[in-house]
């Protein structure tokens, strides 16, 4: 029997445990904090989400519907897609449409949602107008920013940016209070959308905290590894090859991860006949836990775009758990909250092999001393982070009522 003194959330996100991304840690934990809230009774979240799909190389079952009273969620077929932009439009389209269907007839006290494609907010300004309810957004990118750069073709970019740009006024404008997760967002949202606004970052999940990360084996080439996405926002094949190169008999490069790029690199991989760089899988977070720890530098690289400059990518966090060298291609804000956070990491420009290369050659000549950075993992707890994030969303219903 429905319990009419209960507020009710609908929580919207592309992806959601077990998928392997970070919008699905993100939501994940987001949820999970909730239920630690005192605030939480008589609260009940529908989650809606995908079934997972992030990675084609990555196969794992999950339940269309899971009852975790008072937490239901809610899962969507979407089918295989590769990561091309026209696939990954088709997959969204079937989740927008499955999402207006699951809503209709149903009754939220608040829409929460988060999004680093800017259409999964859309899908939840579309539904907090149908259902004329207070509308919560927590912006994991700039879409039209990014996609100005990513989109190489210039009649589709010319086509599509107004767009999305309609898409974005319309969503941003409807919002009621916007939570972005990089402060390096600020300055774009707060110039054009006269909104309440609050930073609630990404942060550490709990596996990677108190975990041992000390190699078992030290050998005279060092491995690099980096994991995640292989696309080309992160560029991976105009860094990778040419400074594997230059690093062959001093550095082991481990690639773990898929992405619409990976063939790119793959194949600049095999031209180059490069015997130290090999591409995994994506694979577990245990497996991934293992990985790390054989490691001895942990890799992240951002393509020389503008809207980058403007993001924190959550790798940062991860790696900054790990106690390992970090070494990092970016610029702009990540950049700087590095050099703050965690002024041990070596920073580079994007896509710049001799710097890199360079870097890399005078650290393959000394010793590696144990990194302390529990400074860094009790400042960026996930845990921490989301128990405030989830206390203030519910402040919000609070107001509602």
């Amino acid at each position: 029997m429905e319990n009419k003194e209960c507020k009710k959330i609908l929580f919207l996100s592309f992806y959601y445990k077990p998928d392997l991304c970070a919008g699905s840690f993100r939501a994940s934990a987001l949820v999970e904090a909730f239920q630690t809230q005192e605030g939480f009774k008589n609260v009940e979240i529908d989650v809606f989400t995908t079934m997972p799909n992030r990675y084609n190389t990555f196969k794992i079952e999950a339940p269309l519907f899971e009852d975790k009273y008072p937490i239901q969620i809610y899962r969507t077929q979407i089918g295989s897609h590769e990561s091309g932009f026209i696939d990954q439009a088709r997959s969204f389209f079937h989740f927008f449409f499955a999402a207006l269907r699951f809503t209709r007839g149903k009754k939220y006290d608040l829409v929460l949602s988060t999004s680093s494609r800017l259409f999964t907010a859309f899908l939840g300004a579309v539904i907090a107008v149908r259902l004329r309810t207070y509308l919560y957004l927590d912006i994991r990118d700039i879409f039209t920013d990014t996609m100005n750069d990513v989109l190489k073709n210039p009649v589709l970019r010319f086509f599509t940016r107004p767009v999305f740009l309609l898409v974005e006024n319309f969503t941003f404008r409807r919002a009621n209070h916007i939570n972005l997760v990089s402060e390096g967002f600020r300055n774009y949202f707060e110039t054009r959308y006269k909104k309440s606004y609050t930073f609630f970052s990404n942060g550490i999940d709990k596996e990677f905290i108190n975990h041992d990360f000390r190699k078992t084996e030290n050998n005279d080439t060092k491995i690099i590894t980096y994991a995640g996405n292989i696309g080309q926002g992160q560029g991976l094949h105009e860094i990778i090859p040419g400074s594997a190169k230059l690093l062959e008999g001093k550095f082991h490069f481990k690639i773990i991860g898929d992405g619409g790029a990976k063939k790119d690199l793959a194949d600049a991989i095999k031209i180059l006949n490069l015997t130290n760089v090999e591409i995994l899988p994506p694979v577990d977070r245990e497996n991934l836990l293992q990985h790390y720890r054989e490691s001895d530098y942990l890799m992240l690289h951002l393509n020389d775009y503008q809207a980058f400059e403007k993001v924190l990518p959550s790798k940062i966090f991860e790696y900054g758990a790990t106690q390992k060298g970090i070494i990092a291609g970016i610029k702009g804000y990540s950049a700087e909250f590095v050099r703050e956070n965690l002024p041990d990491a070596i920073l580079f420009n994007p896509t710049d092999v001799k710097a890199f290369t360079d870097k890399m050659i005078a650290e393959s000549d000394t010793v590696k001393p144990i990194i302390n950075r529990q400074a860094f993992i009790n400042k960026f707890n996930r845990q921490i982070i989301m128990l405030e994030m989830t206390s203030h969303i519910l402040s919000k219903i609070k107001k509602t009522t």
